[in-house]
C-alpha cells in the first residue's frame, strides 16, 4: 500500500526509445489531469526524465516516495494511474514488470533482476531527474564536485585523486584519463582545449546518447573540472548530428549553467573563466577518432593523423588538447566526491569502476546496462538480460561496435573489462553489446561490419581503404556460394596486415570481426563453402527449407506463416515445402512449435 500522505513525484521517462512510443504524450497529460484535480490532497510534481534503462518496456512511469514502477504505460493508462495509484493507493498489477527470471510481478523495478545486478555511477541520474531542470541536478549534489574543485583542491590536487582512482577512458582505449590530462597540464602552451567525444556511431549503441539526453550537466560538470586542472579557458561538445535530443538537452544544459555562474567568466566568483560550445558530427563514423574528430571542429575534412603527434601537446588547431568521451566526463564529478579508494572499490584492480553497456540483440531483456568492471559476460546476458530469446541456444555476443571481436559460448566467463576482452580477440569499445542466437550467421555478421566499415573508412591509407573492400569481396562470394578454401588463409592475411599497417583505430580493428569468427566458428565458413549451406538460414543463396516428415504434427502453423503459399498439407498430416514458390523468409522455420521445418543447403549446385 501507498503512503498518499507524503509529496508525490511522478517520473515519466522521456528517453528516445519511449518517446517514439508517446511518452512526452503521456508525460503532458499526467500533468494536464493533475494541475486542476480537486482529489489530490498532496503536491503531485510531474517530471519528464531520461532513459531508465529497460527501453523494449516502455514508456515507463515511476512514482516516488512509493516505489511503484509501471511498464509499458499508454496514454490511455493515465487516469486509471491517477484514481487508482495516486488517490486510492492502490496497485495496477497488470503494469508492473514481469520480471523473466524471479518469474513474477515486481513492484518496484530496483528489485528485479535487470536491476539488482547493476552499479551506477555514469548513469546515477538518468531516469531519476528533470535533465532540463538544474534546480533538480543541484539537489542530487550537482556542481558540488566543482564547487570542492574550485575552493579546496589545487590543480594538481585534482589530477592526483583521478589518477589515483585508475580511471581509464571509457570509449575504447582504456587510457589511463589521469595520465592523460597529467601530460596536458605540463606543456606551457596555451590556449588549450577540452572536448568530449559524443560522436556515437557504433550500430546498436545509445550509452552516450543516453547519458546527454538525461542528466547533461554531469557531463558539463565534468569538463569545468578537467579545464581547471590543465588550465583551459574553452571547450567544445561534438555531438553526433542525429542525436537531436541529445543537442538539444545538452545546450539547455550550457544556456543554463551560463546563467546561473557555472560557465563563463568568474565562475561562482572563483575567478576561474570556462565555457563550452556545441558542434554538430559530420556524419562520419571515422569522425569518433579522436584527430579526426579534431580536424571536424576545425573545419577541415575529417582525417585521422599518425599518432607520434599526441593530441595532449598538439591537438585541436595544434594546441594542448583533452580529449575524454560522455561516459569519462559523467565519472568526473563522483570520484571528486567520493574519493580515488571508493572509486577503486569497484571493479578490478586494473579495471576500476563501473561500465556502461548497450545490451541488444537477441536477449530478452534489452536496454541501459551499467555494472561493474570485471562482470562476467554471463551475468550480463542471462542475469540482467534474462537469456535468449524464446530460449533458443546462445551462439555469441559481439563486443566493441563493428570493430569487436565475436565470443563463442565457451568464453561466457570472461570478465567485461578491457584486458579480458583484448585477451580474446575482442575489445570494449564504447559497449556496444550485440547478442546472438542460433539463428545468426557468423559469415554474414563477419561480412555485414566489413560493408559498414568499408562505407565508412575515410580513405586516407591503403590498407583500410583497398584491405577491408578487399575482404568484404571475398565475403560476399563466400557468402553467395563462390568461395574457396584458400579465401579463408586469404582473409587472415589480410586481416593481420591491416591490423599492423593501418592508420588509426578504424583500420586496426576492422578485422576483429573477420578473425574471431574465423577463430571461433570456422566450421560455418567451410559449411558455406564445401556444402554450400548457411546452417543459420541466413544467406538465402546457400538455403532451402524442408520439413521432416516424421516430425510433422501436420499443426499447419508453417503453412500459415507463409507469406506465398509455398506451403501445402492437410491438418494432421505431414506439410510440404514447395522451394519453386518458397521466397526463403525463414516464417516457417521459426514459427514451428516443434523443430520439424529443416534448414537445407543451396538448392543447386555452384
Amino acid at each position: 500500500m501507498n503512503d498518499s500522505s507524503k509529496k508525490k513525484n511522478i517520473l515519466v521517462c522521456c528517453g528516445t526509445g519511449c518517446l517514439a512510443h508517446n511518452s512526452y504524450q503521456i508525460y503532458e497529460d499526467f500533468r494536464d489531469k493533475l494541475s486542476d484535480n480537486p482529489n489530490i490532497t498532496v503536491e503531485t510534481i510531474v517530471k519528464a526524465t531520461g532513459c531508465n534503462g529497460l527501453c523494449e518496456k516502455g514508456p515507463v512511469v515511476k512514482i516516488h516516495p512509493d516505489n511503484i514502477s509501471y511498464f509499458k504505460v499508454s496514454i490511455k493508462d493515465v487516469d486509471e494511474i491517477i484514481n487508482t495509484t495516486i488517490i486510492n493507493g492502490q496497485i495496477i498489477d497488470r503494469l508492473l514488470y514481469i520480471d523473466v527470471n524471479q518469474k513474477k510481478r515486481i513492484v518496484n523495478h530496483m528489485e528485479a533482476s535487470f536491476y539488482k545486478h547493476q552499479h551506477k555511477i555514469a548513469l546515477r541520474n538518468i531516469g531519476e531527474i528533470d535533465p532540463l531542470d538544474l534546480e533538480d541536478y543541484i539537489e542530487n549534489n550537482g556542481y558540488k564536485a566543482l564547487d570542492k574543485v574550485l575552493f579546496h583542491m589545487t590543480p594538481n590536487e585534482v589530477i592526483d585523486i583521478v589518477e589515483d582512482s585508475k580511471l581509464r577512458g571509457r570509449g575504447g582505449a582504456g587510457f589511463p584519463t589521469g595520465l592523460k590530462w597529467k601530460t596536458c597540464q605540463a606543456y606551457d602552451n596555451f590556449p588549450k582545449y577540452v572536448i568530449c567525444n559524443g560522436d556515437e556511431g557504433d550500430p546498436g549503441a545509445f550509452m552516450d546518447r543516453s547519458i546527454m539526453e538525461g542528466d547533461p550537466h554531469t557531463v558539463i560538470e565534468g569538463m569545468i573540472i578537467c579545464g581547471y586542472a590543465i588550465d583551459s579557458h574553452k571547450g567544445f561538445l561534438y555531438i553526433r548530428d542525429e542525436y537531436e535530443l541529445a543537442r538539444k538537452n545538452m545546450q539547455a544544459a550550457i544556456d543554463s549553467a551560463r546563467k546561473f555562474g557555472y560557465l563563463g567568466k568568474d565562475i561562482l566568483g572563483s575567478g576561474f573563466e570556462f565555457d563550452l560550445e556545441i558542434v554538430r558530427g559530420g556524419g562520419a563514423f571515422v569522425c569518433g577518432e579522436s584527430t579526426a574528430l579534431m580536424a571536424s571542429i576545425e573545419g577541415n575534412v575529417g582525417e585521422p593523423r599518425a599518432k607520434y603527434i599526441r593530441s595532449v601537446e598538439k591537438g585541436l588547431w595544434n594546441q594542448p588538447t583533452v580529449l575524454n568521451n560522455v561516459e569519462t566526463w559523467a565519472n568526473i564529478p563522483p570520484i571528486i566526491l567520493n574519493g580515488a579508494d571508493w572509486f577503486k572499490e569497484i571493479g578490478t584492480d586494473k579495471n576500476t569502476g563501473t561500465k556502461v553497456f548497450s545490451l541488444v540483440g537477441k536477449v530478452k531483456n534489452t536496454g541501459l546496462v551499467e555494472v561493474p568492471m570485471g562482470t562476467s559476460l554471463k551475468e550480463l546476458v542471462f542475469d540482467i538480460g534474462g537469456g535468449i530469446i524464446k530460449n533458443r541456444p546462445f551462439k555469441a555476443v559481439q563486443t566493441g561496435g563493428p570493430s569487436g571481436g565475436c565470443i563463442p559460448n565457451e568464453h561466457l566467463d570472461v570478465g567485461l573489462d578491457f584486458d579480458h576482452l583484448s585477451a580474446i580477440g575482442s575489445m570494449m569499445g564504447s559497449g556496444g553489446v550485440i547478442v546472438m542466437d542460433d539463428t545468426t550467421c557468423m559469415v554474414e555478421i563477419a561480412r555485414y561490419y566489413m560493408e559498414f566499415l568499408s562505407e565508412e573508412s575515410c580513405g586516407k591509407c591503403t590498407t583500410c581503404r583497398e584491405g577491408i573492400k578487399t575482404m568484404l569481396d571475398i565475403l560476399t562470394n563466400i557468402s553467395e556460394g563462390f568461395g574457396e578454401l584458400e579465401d579463408l588463409e586469404i582473409l587472415e592475411s589480410l586481416g593481420k596486415t591491416i591490423e599492423v599497417a593501418s592508420l588509426c583505430a578504424l583500420g586496426k580493428t576492422a578485422p576483429n570481426p573477420v578473425l574471431t569468427t574465423l577463430e571461433y566458428f570456422k566450421d560455418e565458413y567451410i559449411d558455406h563453402i564445401i556444402n554450400k549451406r548457411c546452417s543459420a538460414g541466413v544467406c538465402k543463396d546457400l538455403t532451402t527449407y524442408y520439413i521432416d516428415k516424421d516430425m510433422c504434427i501436420g499443426c499447419g502453423i508453417c503453412s500459415k506463416k507463409c507469406p506465398v503459399d509455398a506451403i501445402t498439407g492437410t491438418l494432421k498430416e505431414a506439410y510440404e515445402i514447395h522451394n519453386d514458390l518458397c521466397t526463403k523468409c525463414g516464417n516457417c522455420f521459426t514459427a514451428c512449435p516443434n523443430g520439424s521445418v529443416k534448414i537445407g543447403g543451396a538448392a543447386y549446385a555452384y
